[in-house]
């Protein structure tokens, strides 16, 4: 090799290696750290494999370039707590927070980590984001629900089930505080609906049995079940209860149809989880949270079971089907 052939040779290897470099430092490995409020059943993994797919899409992939830690928190405060402090102390890139109590306590536990919330209600209300357009802070992420829920899941009930006359709105106040404000700016607005709404805190199950049965004491009885940790985990004992004591229910989850509930109305959960992603990307690039508007839901669902309907002795009107994602016969 001739001297000039050699330094021909040693500038061309020396201008490939920054790109070498380059590719290796896009390449390392990224922690995500992801708290779900729900349990680690059916449902939770469902919304985390969503969560994946938004990733995937994007070209992130778990054990490739990304390593997500993933804890479950199953509507328990402490564990949810423990679990938080765990996550923080991993010095993850980006947290991913889901529910109101796991947004609560990451935020007590960090506040110089990214944090994306995925399906959390109101979260300008519930004082995680100073506004949607400008979050401040270390907070962004994807809304779920406002207080208009409120209206038309009555709205819906009422339709679908005329004799409705008093219905009661079921919730943790623990794991969902905020429906105690929706409740409030619901009974503000003017309507025209004549259902009475009551609110309906839950701790536990054998509160649960109590509400229920006492709303079933009477004729005229509806049921509310918006999102919330508690109720999704306790989603079957309400499902079977209001058909034991034929309660017409409109629920937040389309997936609770498929297991027997009358009906529900609310975003594709699964898709916001989806969207979350990409906030996540974002921030691994470099974006900063304060800098990214929370987002509101885009894609709402209703479905409804012509079965249940039939054992509780509803005709659900044919209007009120075709506006249907889904109709289980």
């Amino acid at each position: 090799m001739t001297r000039r052939d050699f330094i021909t040779l040693l500038g061309g290897a020396a201008a490939a290696w920054p790109l070498a470099v380059q590719a290796q430092q896009s390449e390392r490995m990224r922690r995500i750290g992801l708290l779900m409020g729900v349990a680690d059943d059916r449902e939770g993994q469902a919304r985390v494999t969503a969560l994946k797919q938004g990733l995937q899409e994007l070209g992130w992939t778990d054990g490739r370039n990304i390593q997500i830690e993933t804890r479950f928190g199953g509507g328990d405060a402490g564990r949810i707590r423990a679990h938080a402090a765990e996550l923080v102390a991993l010095a993850p890139d980006v947290l991913v927070a889901n529910t109101t109590p796991v947004v609560r306590a990451v935020r007590q536990a960090t506040s110089s980590i990214p944090i994306v919330v995925a399906a959390v209600g109101d979260p300008v209300e519930q004082g995680f984001v100073s506004s949607l357009a400008h979050p401040g802070g270390n907070i962004t992420g994807f809304a779920f629900i406002g207080f208009q829920m409120v209206g038309k899941w009555l709205e819906m009930l009422k339709e679908a089930a005329p004799g409705v006359s008093r219905a009661i709105l079921m919730f943790n106040p623990d794991t969902a505080p905020i429906y105690y404000v929706y409740l409030r700016s619901f009974e503000a607005e003017p309507r025209s609906i004549a259902v009475e709404v009551a609110e309906a805190p839950v701790r536990n199950t054998a509160e649960i049995e109590e509400a229920i049965a006492k709303l079933g004491r009477e004729p005229g009885g509806g049921l509310i079940v918006p999102s919330d940790a508690f109720t999704v985990l306790h989603h079957q004992l309400l499902i079977r209860l209001a058909q034991q004591h034929r309660l017409p229910a409109v629920y937040a989850y389309r997936t609770f149809v498929a297991q027997g509930a009358l009906m529900s109305y609310g975003p594709d959960v699964y898709d916001v989880f989806r969207r979350s992603a990409s906030y996540v990307d974002r921030i691994l690039k470099g974006a900063k949270p304060a800098d990214l508007p929370v987002q509101q839901p885009t894609k709402f669902e209703l479905a409804v079971n012509l079965k249940t309907a039939r054992a509780l002795g509803l005709t659900i009107p044919e209007p009120f089907l075709q506006h249907a994602d889904e109709v289980i016969e």
